[in-house]
């Protein structure tokens, strides 16, 4: 639920209060994601750690001696799982933890009393344009967030099909293949035809491709406006319309792209 706004004495203080809701909603957003991926990440390091030192132990027992490696690899990994320990004991006393969305849905409907309040106070048409390219900064980290975070999963996947593929080929062409590598090859060739088949239905690179190109021409268009040059050379009035109608067709193009991308591989050949 959003956060109430006090009662203040004038309309602009109103309006200001709303934004100063927002901007604490957005602070709080980007600390709670930095909590949450600090948790996830130990936990999936630790695990991933401990999985890695057993499969290696028992790969190379009496063949090899690593206890080297394990001097430094497990008590790494002890202080990687403290720290989890510690951020998921932090996590569970919150009197009231928050998810990601939730913060997000909060903002959402504190952006949404701001408009309401600032349509009840009927201001004149250059005055809520001029708001709208006040908004402009967000739209542009939503926009760059959201791309990066497509970005990261489409190198993630792409560095297992890298790793997997050489490592398939490398433990299938050894010789008098151990047992324990035959199940590694599997593994390894699954998470390849895994990674692919998502990479090649939900075109992350696409989509992050899409994104990226769209804030970089509303950023573009609003670095006109600021400076004044082409095409945003005529009175300030007809500069806002004119910044708001481009960035509006930018925005709406961008949500043709993704339903393009969600569409099935025949919708995509019947609508071309």
């Amino acid at each position: 639920m959003a956060r109430p706004v006090h009662s203040v004495s004038g309309p602009t203080e109103q309006l200001l209060a709303h934004k100063t809701a927002i901007l604490k909603l957005q602070v709080e957003i980007r600390t709670r994601k930095i909590q949450l991926r600090t948790l996830y990440g130990t936990g999936l390091i630790t695990a991933l750690a401990l999985i890695a030192i057993f499969v290696a132990t028992i790969a190379t027992w009496r063949t090899v001696d690593i206890g080297k490696v394990n001097g430094i690899a497990i008590p790494l990994t002890l202080i990687c799982g403290g720290i989890f320990w510690s951020l998921a004991y932090t996590e569970s006393e919150r009197a009231d933890p928050k998810s990601v969305r939730q913060l997000e849905l909060e903002l959402e409907i504190a952006e949404e009393r701001r408009l309401l309040q600032a349509a009840q106070l009927d201001f004149p048409v250059e005055q809520r344009q001029f708001t709208y390219k006040d908004s402009l900064p967000r739209e542009l980290d939503q926009l760059r967030e959201e791309g990066q975070h497509y970005r990261r999963i489409h190198n993630t996947f792409q560095s297992i099909i890298i790793i997997g593929s050489l490592g398939t080929t490398t433990a299938a062409s050894l010789a008098d293949t151990p047992s324990y590598l035959k199940w590694v090859t599997v593994g390894l060739s699954f998470a390849v035809g895994v990674s692919a088949g998502f990479t090649g239905y939900f075109k992350y690179r696409e989509r992050s491709f899409y994104l990226q190109q769209t804030a970089d021409a509303i950023e573009q268009h609003a670095t006109a406006f600021e400076l004044g040059i082409p095409p945003y050379v005529g009175e300030e009035n007809e500069n806002l319309s004119k910044l708001t109608k481009e960035v509006e067709a930018l925005r709406i193009e961008q949500r043709k792209r993704e339903q393009q991308l969600d569409q099935p591989h025949e919708g995509r050949e019947g609508t071309v």
